[in-house]
């Protein structure tokens, strides 16, 4: 917009508070920036002094500064600051693929209540292909690890080729409690996805559920806990957490299949052990052929650091 605009709030907004209203009509606008514009009076209602708190009427008229500027240097700035958090997450990259070492906490792409995601923020990063980077595959927002994307189409059908013909190697670490002996285990379990009532996605172990497999290392004991190494053979939503959840071996941390009283436990710190607020699973290798070369390649990224803190004093613990 060139100049200022007067906007008249509609019924459904009465009794709105103005920084809720502007939430909802500019939110490219951020709260600290619509602060300075009410503070030196650019935001007005009805030619009088506005407050963010201030509750609307309908009927009432709300005077709009121009935004375009500030919106564009806001958006700049955003901008290169999701290039530079991408930039350091970067495993692997060349003309054909980006390789990430994702963050527990961030999602794979958008979904309902998800703004900020990986798929998002791709958005920032120049692709010289002229195309926009599509997931080859998915890791659940608690998962950390390698998450890779293709950057052509080619690229993309050749990778889902390798997935379906088993082909494309993904481990993963994950942390579980319960007395793990064999030193390697074939799970299969079919697997039914569902919805709670309040629309939360989950999945459980049911005869006529898809066919799921996980083959599971030991990597090490500490004590009443055990580090395994998860192969999938095949790649269900939530596939491991549910295998091993359902097997008595809850991963440390799960909100949703894991033992509650044990992560709230964790959470706590206890003498050389720190707190511990996330899901221990980790994907830390990934093997394929690449798309282009034909070479077979494999990246890995290593445990992240607060799931390293866990092992050392769940050792310093067992051994003391």
């Amino acid at each position: 917009m060139s100049g200022a605009r007067v906007q008249v709030v509609g019924n459904n907004e009465d009794g709105m508070r103005l920084d809720r209203w502007f939430g909802v009509h500019f939110p490219q606008v951020t709260f600290g920036h619509l602060q300075k514009l009410i503070r030196t009076g650019q935001v007005r209602i009805d030619s009088g002094r506005a407050k963010t708190n201030s509750r609307l009427e309908a009927g009432q008229q709300v005077r709009v500064p121009p935004l375009d500027a500030e919106v564009k240097r806001i958006e700049q700035k955003i901008n290169a600051e999701d290039a530079a958090f991408l930039r350091d997450l970067i495993v692997y990259e060349d003309d054909e693929l980006y390789v990430f070492n994702k963050p527990p906490g961030l999602a794979s792409q958008g979904g309902s209540g998800t703004k900020r995601h990986m798929d998002g923020l791709l958005k920032s990063l120049p692709n010289k292909q002229g195309e926009a980077p599509r997931l080859v595959h998915r890791l659940d927002r608690d998962t950390s690890g390698i998450l890779m994307l293709a950057k052509k189409r080619s690229a993309l059908t050749n990778l889902h080729e390798q997935i379906r013909e088993g082909n494309l190697d993904k481990r993963y670490f994950t942390l579980v409690k319960g007395d793990w002996t064999n030193p390697r285990q074939h799970i299969r379990l079919a697997l039914h996805k569902y919805s709670t009532p309040d629309g939360e996605r989950r999945v459980r172990v049911q005869s006529d559920g898809m066919v799921s497999h996980t083959i599971f290392n030991l990597v090490k004991k500490y004590g009443p806990y055990a580090l395994l190494e998860a192969e999938l053979k095949t790649g269900r939503t939530h596939q491991i957490r549910v295998h091993l959840a359902s097997s008595g071996f809850p991963i440390v941390g799960d909100d949703k299949y894991g033992d509650f009283a044990l992560n709230r436990e964790l959470q706590r710190a206890d003498g050389l052990r720190a707190a511990f607020k996330r899901m221990f699973l980790h994907a830390h290798q990934l093997t394929f052929v690449h798309p282009d070369s034909g070479k077979p390649i494999t990246l890995k990224a290593a445990l992240p650091p607060e799931c390293q803190r866990l092992l050392k004093a769940l050792e310093q613990q067992a051994a003391g």
